[in-house]
């Protein structure tokens, strides 16, 4: 892991899975239950995919792979997602 940009960046690659803006969900870090915006989390984009990393405690929080025909979304580390209506 070199550079990162700030979770705004997942927010293409969601909007094929997810119909509201996801960067602006809240989201808690299964780790160190940091609850934040996922805007704010670290993005790496030099892996085979984005990693998105929680500012507090650099855990991986979500993972998303554009495999051509399917996107691959894991949300492990992520304890909860809050989405607004």
């Amino acid at each position: 892991m070199t550079h990162h940009l700030d979770g705004n960046v997942l927010a293409g690659a969601l909007s094929e899975v997810f119909r509201a803006d996801v960067t602006a969900a809240r989201g808690r870090c299964g780790g160190c239950g940091h609850m934040a915006v996922l805007g704010e989390a670290m993005v790496y984009t030099d892996a085979p995919g984005l990693v998105a990393r929680c500012a507090g405690c650099d855990q991986v929080l979500a993972t998303v792979v554009d495999a051509g025909d399917r996107v691959i979304l894991s949300l492990a580390g992520l304890s909860a997602v809050e989405l607004r209506r």
